[in-house]
């Protein structure tokens, strides 16, 4: 296994995603919620960098004649390098901001019925609630293209040639998607996308043989019986 330096230890990053996880349960204005996403996505930029400046590792990976790149595209830089080394991509994702996996795959999705990200709402919508769902998506396309723009500078130096990173997301072949419509809202799906929710879930517990709902009834039971009506003889 080859890896690289980073500016940051192991610790700091796991830090932060625990912190963005936190902070993803709690009511937070979207400023503050685009701010978190915003510092993650300066880690991955930083680490994209380093990453592709690692001449030899690039050479290796070129080299190593690997049948295609299996990626979280959460970090966009594995896509660089399958886009270098010529080679197929499959992602394992369960989303991306600003709705990144719907433009890539050309996959509609109309603001009518399908809920965005931090907006709350449900498939089924008032009119105010689909307009508002509508400004939102508006505004995290234009505040997500701000986001992502770094990248875009990253891919022309490194591949030499004018790419976006939309460009390059929409070159995967497979995307699997780590939900499930039983949890999920109705939404369109295309040919390329393959649901796989629940991949990724822990091993359920064997139950113990006996639960303290068990004990507080058979407790209940044996206080009714003491406590019950006395027969006289």
């Amino acid at each position: 296994m080859k890896t690289y330096s980073v500016s940051y230890t192991k610790e700091f990053v796991e830090a932060e995603f625990k912190k963005l996880g936190c902070r993803s349960f709690t009511p937070q204005p979207f400023s503050a919620k685009f701010s978190n996403l915003a510092n993650i996505s300066s880690l991955f930029l930083d680490s994209c960098k380093r990453l592709l400046g690692n001449k030899e590792l690039i050479k290796s990976l070129g080299e190593s004649n690997f049948d295609a790149v299996f990626m979280d595209p959460f970090f966009p830089c594995g896509q660089i390098v399958a886009e270098h080394i010529s080679l197929p991509s499959v992602y394992l994702v369960r989303g991306l901001p600003c709705s990144l996996d719907f433009h890539a795959t050309l996959c509609p999705h109309p603001p009518s019925y399908i809920p965005r990200f931090f907006t709350r709402y449900t498939d089924r919508m008032g009119f105010l609630q689909r307009v508002a769902n509508l400004l939102a998506s508006l505004s995290s396309s234009l505040l997500c293209s701000f986001l992502y723009a770094p990248y875009n500078s990253v891919i022309k130096e490194f591949l030499q040639r004018e790419a976006t990173l939309l460009e390059l997301l929409s070159h995967a072949s497979i995307w699997l998607m780590k939900f499930d419509f039983v949890f999920e809202y109705p939404r369109p799906l295309m040919p390329n996308m393959v649901l796989i929710g629940g991949i990724s879930c822990t091993q359920e517990k064997a139950l113990s043989q006996v639960s303290p709902l068990s004990s507080l009834s058979l407790k209940e039971q044996r206080n009714t019986d003491v406590t019950g009506p006395t027969e006289y003889k």
